[in-house]
C-alpha cells in the first residue's frame, strides 16, 4: 500500500534534519580550543575557520586561529588574522595581539615589520623586559646592534640574571664589535641553560679573538649537545687544531665533510693536516678542492704552495707564494718559505731580499711582545 506524505510534513522533516546537522558555534569553539590545547593544530584551524564562516567577526576566534597558524608555520595566514582582529579589540587587550603580530613577522623573517611593531610596544611599555628583549633581538637581525645596546645597556644591572636578556645584550655586543664582552655574557647563558646555540656563538666568537682554549671548551660543548648545528664540526675542528689536538681536529673535519663535501675550511684543514703528515697523495684532493672553492683565499694558496714545494715543483710554489706575500705583506711564514725557494731556484738576490723581509718582520713581532696586536 502506497502512503502519501503531505508536503508540509516533508518540509518540516527536512528542516529538522538540516538544523540537526548544522554545527553549533559554542560546541565548535570549545572543540577548537581543546584541539589547540592538546597540540592538534590542524583540527583547531579547521574548526576555527568553520566558526568564522558562521560568525565572521568573532575576535577571539581570529586571535586563536592566528596562534594556531603560527604553530604550523603559516605566518602570512597568522598575520592576516591578527591584522583583521586588531581594529575590533579594545585598548586594554590590543598590546597582547600586537605582540603576537610582531612575533609572527619575526618568525617569518620579516624583521623590518617586526621591529616596527616591537618599537611601538616598547614606547607604550618601556619597562616590559620581554618586549625590550624581543626588540633587541630584532635590531641585531636588522644589523643595528648599537640601537639594541643603547636600549639594553641601562637595563643590565637589574636584569643580569635573566638569560634571555643576557643573550640579546651579548649578541648585540658581539655584532657591534665588543666581542669579548659579548662572548662572556653568551657563555654565561650557555652554562646556565646548557644551550648548544649559546655555546656555539660564544665559542665561535672566542675563536675569532684567537682565544683558543675557551673557544675549544665552548665548541666541544656545543658539538656534544647538538652535533647537527650548522658548522659546529668545522669550528670545533679549528679550535682543536689551534690547541694542538691534531687527531681530534681531523676527526671533526671529516665529520663536517660527510655533511658537506664542499665545506671550504674542512677541506683546507684536512689537506693541511695530511700534508704535514706527509700523506701527500691523500692531501692533494682536499687542497685542490679548497682552492677551487675559494681561489682568493691566502691560506688555501699558501697550503697549496707548500704542497707544491714538498712535491719538488719549486717554480709554481714560488709563484703562488709571491701572490700570497703581495696580498699579505706582514704574514711571516710565506716570506720564510719564499726565501728558501729562491735559493733552491738559484735566485740568491731574491733570496737575500726575502731574508731581509723575514728579519724585519721577526724584529717587529718581537718588539710588540706576546699578546699585543
Amino acid at each position: 500500500m502506497r502512503v502519501v506524505v503531505p508536503l508540509g510534513i516533508v518540509f518540516t522533516l527536512l528542516l529538522s534534519v538540516a538544523l540537526a546537522q548544522a554545527p553549533n558555534p559554542d560546541q565548535l569553539l570549545n572543540a577548537a580550543i581543546q584541539a589547540q590545547q592538546r597540540g592538534d593544530y590542524q583540527t583547531a584551524i579547521r574548526d576555527y575557520r568553520k566558526l568564522l564562516e558562521l560568525r565572521p567577526n568573532m575576535v577571539e576566534v581570529k586571535v586563536n586561529l592566528g596562534a594556531a597558524l603560527v604553530h604550523v608555520n603559516d605566518f602570512d595566514g597568522a598575520i592576516a588574522m591578527y591584522q583583521s582582529a586588531l581594529p575590533q579589540i579594545n585598548s586594554s587587550q590590543k598590546n597582547a595581539v600586537l605582540r603576537n603580530l610582531a612575533l609572527a613577522y619575526y618568525k617569518k623573517g620579516d624583521f623590518k615589520h617586526a621591529g616596527e611593531h616591537f618599537e611601538t610596544l616598547h614606547r607604550a611599555q618601556p619597562n616590559d623586559l620581554g618586549i625590550a628583549v624581543l626588540l633587541g633581538y630584532t635590531q641585531v637581525q636588522l644589523q643595528n646592534p648599537l640601537a639594541a645596546i643603547t636600549m639594553l645597556e641601562p637595563m643590565e644591572a637589574r636584569n643580569s640574571g635573566n638569560m634571555d636578556f643576557e643573550y640579546a645584550y651579548g649578541s648585540a655586543l658581539i655584532k657591534a664589535g665588543r666581542r669579548r664582552e659579548g662572548a662572556v655574557r653568551i657563555e654565561k647563558v650557555a652554562t646556565s641553560g646548557n644551550s648548544a646555540d649559546a655555546y656555539l656563538l660564544a665559542g665561535s666568537t672566542f675563536l675569532d679573538l684567537n682565544d683558543y682554549e675557551p673557544a675549544r671548551h665552548d665548541l666541544d660543548a656545543a658539538l656534544r649537545l647538538d652535533p647537527k648545528l650548522p658548522r659546529v664540526h668545522t669550528l670545533a675542528g679549528i679550535a682543536r687544531d689551534k690547541t694542538g689536538d691534531t687527531n681530534g681536529a681531523e676527526s671533526a673535519f671529516r665529520e663536517a665533510l660527510k655533511l658537506n663535501p664542499d665545506d671550504f675550511d674542512a677541506n683546507l684543514y684536512v689537506g693541511a693536516i695530511l700534508y704535514k703528515r706527509r700523506d701527500l697523495d691523500e692531501a692533494k684532493p682536499y687542497l685542490d678542492r679548497a682552492l677551487r672553492l675559494n681561489p682568493t683565499s691566502s691560506m688555501a694558496r699558501y697550503e697549496s704552495a707548500m704542497y707544491e714545494s714538498t712535491s719538488g715543483h719549486y717554480e709554481s710554489a714560488a709563484q703562488a707564494l709571491e701572490k700570497v706575500t703581495k696580498d699579505d705583506p706582514t704574514w711571516l711564514e710565506p716570506h720564510i718559505e719564499l726565501a728558501s725557494l729562491y735559493y733552491r731556484l738559484h735566485r740568491p738576490e731574491d733570496g737575500r731580499r726575502e731574508r731581509e723581509v723575514v728579519e724585519r718582520l721577526t724584529a717587529e713581532q718581537q718588539a710588540k711582545g706576546p699578546g699585543k696586536p
